[in-house]
């Protein structure tokens, strides 16, 4: 009976595949290479000290899932540029300030949020800010919160489905 590969060999020895796969899910080649390093992270702490049934599989299935939700995520954020942004971005007068009227709107509707956070339970308006606000991940949120990472997404979703609706959004 031989000897099982440990973890660096597995990743080292599939890496330039995992970049493949990760690049054809994303479409560029950095963005790619952050997921394969964020997949060797996930890998080795699931790994560790672990006998995994077929390593390789999952791998590549951390890779496909973070590919994946890293493509959501930028779609649901809106932040997916194209060279026609740029462009836009560029040719827009310096002087481009938003008219007095969406000003108004603009501060009418943060203090209806500010109003709707504030009647949130302390856990889910800490779990929406500190995502929402501070950036921090899913992960991050239920770490500091000290609950399940199902539980985090929950409170966040439930954090941002209450803003919508005392928004008047769908």
């Amino acid at each position: 009976m031989g000897k099982q590969p440990s973890s660096i060999d597995i990743f080292v020895t599939h890496r330039r595949a995992l970049l493949n796969y990760a690049s054809s899910i994303v479409g560029s080649r950095a963005h790619a290479e952050d997921v394969v390093q964020e997949a060797w992270l996930r890998f080795d702490e699931a790994s560790s000290g672990k006998f995994l049934e077929d390593s390789t599989s999952y791998l590549f299935r951390i890779v496909r899932n973070l590919a994946f939700d890293g493509q959501r995520r930028l779609k649901r954020e809106g932040q997916v540029i194209t060279d026609d942004d740029f462009e836009a971005a560029a040719n827009m007068p310096a002087n481009s300030a938003p008219s007095p009227e969406m000003v108004a709107l603009y501060k009418d509707e943060y203090a209806l949020v500010m109003e709707a956070l504030a009647e949130l339970p302390e856990r889910t308006r800490m779990a929406f800010e500190m995502h929402r606000f501070g950036g921090a991940k899913l992960r991050e949120i239920a770490l500091a919160l000290d609950i399940s990472l199902p539980l985090a997404h929950r409170l966040v979703a439930d954090a941002l489905q209450h803003c919508k609706e005392r928004l008047g959004w769908p």
